[in-house]
């Protein structure tokens, strides 16, 4: 199980006031990157390896094309 005391979390820029239905990330730990629900903070999450986190976020900049 990865440790994610110190995680920081944060919304998207974009996510704007639509009563809080996105995700937050944690980009500032060690060797994942979190990811979980805003409106269930302690609800489950999911982890990825940083790699895999820049290959979701370039392929749906690609509109979810995979190259």
């Amino acid at each position: 199980m990865t440790d994610l005391t110190g995680a920081v979390w944060r919304k998207s820029t974009r996510s704007g006031d639509n009563g809080g239905d996105c995700v937050e990330v944690a980009m500032n730990l060690a060797e994942v990157v979190a990811v979980r629900d805003s409106k269930d903070s302690t609800g489950p999450l999911l982890t990825f390896t940083a790699r895999a986190w820049t290959d979701f976020i370039a392929a749906a900049k690609r509109g979810g094309r995979v190259s």
